[in-house]
């Protein structure tokens, strides 16, 4: 009787993972066989075939179209931002014209309101309000001392470097708006000088997206820094 062992069986299947290796070490690989190429098919999610280079055409379409809309992004809040350097522009020219504080916050005043489309805003200054009796500019300009217990809705914010921006608190709408905080929506606060020395500009919108917390508050801290800047000299 033979002892002689039969041969052990080797598969000469191709791995998938082997397959990718290759491909990914020769990306080169279809080009040198473009005949292949045409002739591969793969599923396409309506039905039926579409040739790999069917495919790789409508990856690339697919890809333009997001680059597109990326680039529509990017244009819109370039253009945005030149509104706003332009609006920012402009109150600084109106800053420096003033001669008091009373033409300084009826300038603030009017940037707010008709350069900014604020649907309501009150600017608060702290200190004794006989320090301020000349300032005539209505239900916009309100004096209060720091320490006024009014203001303890506020001390996360005055406590912090940054403007705040989202749908604000009843209390604080219930101090900042009055009769009228039942109509906003969302409120941006700009704190105004070194931890809020000065006071802070309150402003509002009837709609609760205008301000939120994820847009972008450089805008806002400029505002801020003009807007002290200019009450700093009186």
């Amino acid at each position: 009787m033979s002892t002689q062992r039969k041969p052990d069986y080797v598969s000469n299947e191709i791995s998938e993972d082997a397959i990718h290796d290759y491909l990914d070490v020769h990306p080169d690989f279809f080009e040198r066989h473009p005949s292949l190429l045409s002739s591969l098919h793969l599923p396409h999610a309506t039905g039926g075939a579409v040739s790999l280079v069917e495919r790789q055409v409508s990856v690339l379409r697919q890809k333009d179209l997001k680059l597109e809309r990326q680039l529509k992004d990017l244009i819109d809040v370039a253009r945005a931002n030149d509104v706003l350097a332009a609006k920012i522009h402009a109150l600084s020219l109106q800053l420096l014209a003033t001669t008091d504080l009373n033409s300084t916050v009826a300038a603030i005043e009017e940037a707010v309101r008709a350069g900014f489309a604020a649907d309501q805003s009150v600017l608060i200054l702290f200190g004794k309000e006989s320090e301020f009796e000349d300032v005539r500019v209505g239900r916009f300009f309100r004096v209060i001392q720091r320490d006024d217990d009014a203001l303890k809705p506020f001390a996360t914010f005055l406590g912090s470097k940054v403007p705040r921006c989202g749908r604000a608190r009843d209390s604080q709408l219930d101090f900042l708006f009055k009769a009228d905080a039942s109509e906003i929506g969302s409120v941006a606060l700009v704190q105004l000088g070194e931890n809020s020395d000065i006071g802070f500009l309150a402003i509002g919108s009837t709609s609760a997206d205008r301000f939120h917390p994820g847009m972008s508050m450089d805008f806002l801290s400029r505002v801020g820094d003009l807007v002290a800047a200019a009450l700093k000299r009186y």
